[in-house]
Order: structure tokens, then sequence, then C-alpha cells
């Protein structure tokens, strides 16, 4: 069976960023009046030209989340397992270059942390690790996975790349959900960011969510680390691409997509490109638009009030309270953070503020009576 990278070689950096600068007022107008807007479309709705067509791209992305999710916002946190990490990659904190107090929860301390996530009210875990393979790899998700689902009805992972087989194995002990981000689709870009380690072989890392379809993971999340690349309209196009593809080969599993910007964080470097806010929304609801019936997602990365004012309009599924450092939420320790969020609000007063929109925060979503009860 073929891969995404025979799509990806189809494909023309340079020619898609001409494609895009090329599309006009017009193609924005075909693009919001399709009924199931195609790949020509969506090259519409990223463009400069969309800027001018923000307040109708959120009234028709509004329409059709309310349209398939109802006035429902799920609720989920990360759980920092580890910040080893046998990668050097320029953006991340967790870089192996980076003098900093390294950190892995053993069973007694992973206790205390899911003790502490569901004294808050949440259901859903995601668990996250620096890329290690020695030390956090397998042998420790066989260890730990099966007693942090019991504490949890919806369980996800971003960690390292993995084998088919060993998502498969994963999946029997109740793993529901893997997030893995091309961080660039551009792969001069990607090398100059990944110095060393196994995460400098971007197709191994291209190629992991056909590895997850056919393992038969439920939820498959993608994205592009924007700003690594000089050009972010690209990135996102490609992702739209790549969603393309996966909906296509691995129709049994559902999808999700995250839009996290650069953040501060040690020994961090600048953005090669800037997407602002206004960029960023228009981002959320040309996805919305392209596929009305995916996840999309969006992180404490972004500010309260920009949260407070775009979640309405496309976003289904938010973070809150979000600790980037192992033991975060039973011990504080802000020294071992991959990154600084911005938005600190607790998960209350980020309910709350859905509330007051007239959204409606769900904390669980799913039972194991239904059938996906883990073998554990």
């Amino acid at each position: 069976m073929e891969t995404f990278t025979q799509r990806w070689q189809q494909l023309n950096w340079d020619d898609i960023g001409l494609r895009i600068n090329a599309k006009n007022n017009a193609d924005v107008e075909r693009a919001l009046m399709a009924a199931r807007p195609n790949r020509e479309d969506m090259l519409a709705l990223l463009s400069p030209a969309a800027a001018g067509y923000l307040e109708p791209m959120a009234h028709k992305a509004q329409q059709l989340t309310r349209q398939r999710f109802g006035n429902t916002v799920g609720f989920y946190v990360p759980l920092y397992l580890s910040n080893l990490c046998a990668n050097d990659c320029t953006y991340c904190g967790f870089s192996m270059s980076n003098r900093l107090k390294r950190k892995t929860l053993d069973g007694a301390e992973i206790e205390r942390e899911c003790e502490a996530i569901r004294a808050m009210g949440f259901d859903s875990l995601l668990l996250v690790t620096g890329e290690h393979q020695a030390k956090v790899g397998m042998d420790y998700f066989r260890q730990h996975l099966p007693k942090i689902r019991r504490h949890f009805s919806s369980l996800m992972m971003e960690v390292q790349p993995l084998a088919q087989e060993e998502y498969a194995e994963l999946k029997t002990l109740g793993l529901d959900g893997v997030m893995v981000y091309q961080e660039t689709y551009h792969p001069s870009v990607y090398a100059q960011h990944h110095l060393k380690g196994n995460k400098q072989d971007f197709f191994w890392r291209l190629e992991t969510p056909d590895r997850l379809g056919k393992a038969g993971i439920d939820k498959i999340g993608i994205g592009a680390l924007i700003g690594l690349s000089d050009n972010w309209r690209t990135d996102c196009f490609m992702v739209a691409e790549h969603l393309t593809w996966l909906q296509q080969t691995y129709w049994q599993s559902r999808y999700s997509i995250s839009f996290p910007r650069l953040r501060p964080c040690t020994g961090g470097i600048e953005p090669a490109s800037i997407m602002d806010e206004a960029q960023l929304v228009q981002t959320i609801c040309a996805f919305r638009i392209f596929a009305p019936e995916i996840e999309l997602s969006l992180s404490t990365r972004e500010s309260p009030e920009f949260r407070d004012n775009v979640v309405p309009l496309a976003i289904n599924n938010v973070s809150a309270f979000s600790k980037t450092q192992p033991g975060g939420y039973a011990d504080n320790h802000p020294e071992l953070e991959q990154f600084t969020p911005h938005d600190g609000r607790t998960p209350a007063q980020v309910a709350a503020s859905l509330v007051s929109s007239g959204l409606q925060p769900v904390w669980k979503d799913w039972d194991g009576y239904l059938g996906r009860t883990p073998q554990v």
C-alpha cells in the first residue's frame, strides 16, 4: 500500500506558495459558496486574498461547527511523563543540548499526577514525553499505560514515532489516539531544525500517520509548527493535503488538527514567518470549512482573550491549565517546562468562560461499556 510519501512527492512547495498568492477575491467567494470545498478552494481560503473575507469565513465556520458538534467543546489536559530526549531540535525546550534538569515520572508519581488531574474534572488525557526510545519507550509504556487508563475514559499520546505493531499493541493497552506533528513539510527546513537523533528522519515521521491508520488507532492528530518554515500558508496547505490522504485511505479513524505557533522556550528560536492572530483565525476557519467533520483543537499556547473569542467560532477541543513539565500538577516545577503556556487559567475558569458564550464543556465523551474497553 502506498503512503502519504508518494502524494507528498507530487507536491511542489514553491508552486503551492505561488498558487496561494495568486488567488483573488473571486476564488475566495467561490470557495465560500462551495458545497464541499476542494483543494483549490483550500488554497483560496488560506490566501492573502481571504483576509478581506474573515467575517463571512467565521460565520460559515461557526455554522458548520454547530451543525456537526452542537454547542459542545471537549476538554483534555496533557500529562508530561518525561523530559528526557535523544533529539537536538532548535525550537524545543526538551532538546538534548539544553542544560536543564531531566525527570521521568515513576509509578507512584504518575499515580499522584493522575489523581490531581481527575480532581480537576478531566477525563481525557494526552500523555507527552520527550523522544527517548531507551528510557521512555515501549517497556515504559507497557508498564504504565494500563494503570493510567484506569483513571480516564480517553487516552491519547504524543511521543516519538513508533512502528505499526507497537501502535497496535498500545491499542490493546487502552490507547485511543496519537498526536504526531510533522513540524514542517519542507525537507531542507526540517533538516535545519533537527540536528541530532531519530527525529532527523523526515520520512519516518511523515509516514507515522500511515502506520497509525494501519494499526487501527481511533484518532490521529496532525499539524505543523507554525513559524518554523518561512511560509506558514504552504505548511498549512500541506497539512490539508495530508488530512485528505488520510481520510481517503484510513477512513475508519477520526482526525484532529492543531495549530501550534512557536512559543518561548529554553534555547528557542525566532519564527521564520509570523502568523498573527487574524491569520490564525483565518486558518482555523479555513480548515473547518474544508473539513467540517474533523476535530479542531486549540491549546494553552494562545492567550485567554484569543481563545475566548475563537473557540465559539470553530474549535471543538481545548486544553486547560496545561503544565508542560513532568510532575506539573501534583508538584509544580516550572524550570522543567517544554514551553511556556499563555493561558494559565484554571479548568473551572475556562469552563465558565465557555458556558458564558453558550457552549457546553464536555469532560467525558466515551465509556468503556460502549465497546472500547482496553484489554488490561
